[in-house]
């Protein structure tokens, strides 16, 4: 069995939704059968999904779980008195083994799946408030009122959880209840073996030298040299004797433990042989004395673990070769895991079938049937997500780019403009030339009914249009005349548009042709100009890089150059072409190390002035339209 869905009324950021005239959860969420990782921002729900599980169900090392008033909704930006007095919190398990159902008889319900009849479980936590008085029952059932879970059924759902501030080397350390303790009682290894175990022998034999030292023996009888161990015994029986009535005379003697199992057990601790061993070493090695308690055989209970920030005090690699391998785990060892992350690292490296977003008030898994992405579009996104694009699923708002010249310089003029992208947690991401349907379609649901990904998206593209003066260079390519006549330029990105948008993504197209040739059509086209014959100057040179001479001499280029174009009354359009087709593209002149320069030398400029025009070009408005889109906020396009 497995935990399918969860349903969440009232509880913490999640309250209640309306749809058809009737009350709904504030969360509806499905889980996968065996790995599941959520992500998101801080406060985006992750913790409240974990603990409305937790609360539920309890755990598996019987940590002290109780409500608080807090605990119950309380709608934004209202007061205290319109918090919630009610809440419920619903766990449906399906996937029942037979030997996993004989457990939940009294509670179990059936239901139809694929013309076959198949055992559903509905625990829920009902609970209610009177003032900070917080009343609370767990029920089970088909219907909606169910009755009380008897305790042992109860035991046989408790979760095994693992804390973001958790402290492997106290769980792993000797002391009463340790968690190394309650893992290794419940194991086959131990279980009902409370008399006949080998520990029991071993601990008896160390309890008896142990006590003979103390008496001046040893196991043999004889006499010791060392009988410090004597007097001191000695002279502890001699202060009890004073201190303890004639009727009740006490006497004591030295042991290392009872003999008891589960007192033994709370004696032994596990420590990594390596003496350099730090907190991210003993939190995998706590991790993997855990699985021992999901995989143990014979065990018809569930076999599900809960773990908050997975990548705490891991490095990079080992979180890497974690995940891969839990994820690897849960699939060929019918156990299910529920993790949270902060991690982008960890975002890239998983299935994206696996991955839950928590955004807002939603949780949206991204498997198959839930977004627009086809299948053929999982297998792309799963090679080409590395951990820089899959920021996208921790922001605020996203810019998908299509080159790297994009990537350097939209942050820039985003700045200038006043409105810095970190500021607004806006994530940019290049997603390369051809990838931009698959992307969108990332946010994008299929079912709306489950909740928008409301993260407001840009998508930048060249019109890749080219202008009519390429004819100058080559007759035969098609222009913007010659597709006019065949389909209009309005009609192609119109096209483009239905393609991409929808729901919160957007389409923003440059006006003419490219980014750079629509920034040299503009009112940066000297600044342009100045960064062509820069990146030229560093390609070039390695070692020197752009020095003050080579400064000099761009500067003294570009003057003669104007001055020239003044004098044969050059148009606006065959210096736009000149820069950008006869320098950047007939020399191969790296448009990112271009947009390097310009972003640099925008920067170095006077931002008001700058700022007033870049915000009075209409080559540049489609950029700046779409930096405003993810910062400011959008409408949900209809």
């Amino acid at each position: 069995m497995y935990l399918s869905e969860l349903r969440i009324w009232n509880f913490r950021k999640y309250g209640l939704k309306e749809k058809d005239n009737e009350i709904c959860p504030g969360l509806t969420l499905q889980f996968n059968k065996g790995f599941n990782l959520l992500v998101g921002e801080n406060d985006s729900g992750k913790t409240a999904i974990v603990d409305a599980i937790k609360y539920t169900l309890l755990t598996q090392s019987y940590d002290y779980i109780r409500l608080e008033q807090e605990d119950f909704h309380l709608p934004q930006g209202l007061d205290e008195s319109e918090r919630a007095s009610e809440m419920r919190i619903e766990c449906v398990f399906r996937g029942f083994t037979n030997d996993e159902a004989k457990n939940f008889l009294e509670w179990l319900g059936m239901e139809k799946i694929d013309d076959e009849f198949q055992y559903l479980l509905k625990v829920f936590l009902v609970a209610k408030r009177k003032g900070r008085n917080i009343f609370y029952d767990i029920k089970a059932g088909p219907d909606k009122e169910g009755k009380l879970l008897s305790g042992e059924a109860r035991n046989l759902l408790r979760s095994t959880y693992l804390t973001p501030l958790r402290d492997a080397e106290r769980e792993l350390a000797p002391r009463r209840n340790s968690r190394l303790s309650q893992i290794l009682d419940s194991h086959e290894s131990f279980k009902d073996r409370e008399e006949d175990h080998y520990l029991f022998e071993v601990m008896e034999k160390a309890n008896l030298r142990i006590k003979k030292y103390f008496e001046g023996r040893n196991e043999h009888e004889e006499s010791l040299e060392d009988l410090q161990g004597e007097k001191l015994l000695k002279e502890i029986n001699q202060y009890l004797g004073e201190f303890s009535g004639v009727k009740n005379n006490l006497n004591s003697n030295f042991s290392i433990s009872d003999m008891k199992l589960k007192t033994i057990l709370e004696k032994l601790s596990l420590n990594l042989l390596s003496t350099k061993a730090g907190l991210g070493s003993h939190n995998l090695l706590f991790i993997a004395v855990e699985l021992l308690l999901l995989k143990r055989e014979g065990y018809s209970g569930l076999k599900l673990a809960l773990v908050e920030e997975i990548e705490a005090h891991i490095h990079t690699q080992a979180q890497i070769r974690l995940v891969e391998f839990l994820q690897k785990e849960a699939t060929t060892s019918n156990i299910q895991l529920i993790l949270t992350t902060h991690s982008p690292v960890l975002a890239s490296k998983i299935s994206l079938s696996n991955l839950i977003v928590c955004k807002n008030e939603n949780a949206l898994p991204m498997g198959p049937f839930h977004t627009e992405l086809e299948l053929g579009d999982y297998l792309f996104l799963e090679r080409f997500l590395d951990s820089t694009k899959a920021n996208l699923f921790f922001a605020e708002g996203v810019i998908l780019v299509e080159g790297d010249a994009e990537n350097l310089l939209i942050p820039t003029i985003a700045q200038i403009i006043d409105k810095p992208l970190s500021k607004y947690g806006v994530s940019i991401v290049n997603v390369g030339n051809t990838a931009f349907l698959r992307y969108s379609r990332v946010f994008k649901r299929r079912n709306l009914g489950e909740g928008i990904l409301d993260i407001p998206v840009s998508c930048i593209t060249d019109n890749d249009i080219k202008p009519d003066i390429y004819k100058s260079v080559e007759k035969d390519t098609e222009t913007k005349s010659d597709l006019n006549r065949i389909k209009t330029i309005d009609q192609r990105r119109k096209e483009k548009e239905e393609r991409i948008q929808g729901q919160f993504v957007k389409l923003f197209i440059s006006p003419e042709w490219t980014l750079e040739y629509d920034i040299a059509l503009g009112g940066l086209q000297k600044e342009l100009f100045t960064a062509v014959l820069q990146a030229e100057k560093i390609q070039n040179s390695n070692r020197y890089g752009l020095t003050e001479k080579k400064i000099n001499e761009v500067d003294q280029t570009i003057e003669k150059q104007y001055e020239e174009w003044t004098m044969k009354g050059t148009s606006t359009e065959e210096k736009a072409f000149y820069i950008y087709h006869d320098l950047m593209l007939e020399k191969g002149i790296s448009k990112a190390i271009t947009a390097q320069c310009l972003a640099g030398i925008l920067k170095n400029a006077d931002k008001n002035e700058i700022q007033s025009r870049i915000l009075g070009d209409k080559y540049l408005e489609y950029l700046v339209n779409a930096i405003s889109y993810v910062t400011v906020g959008a409408d949900k396009d209809d």
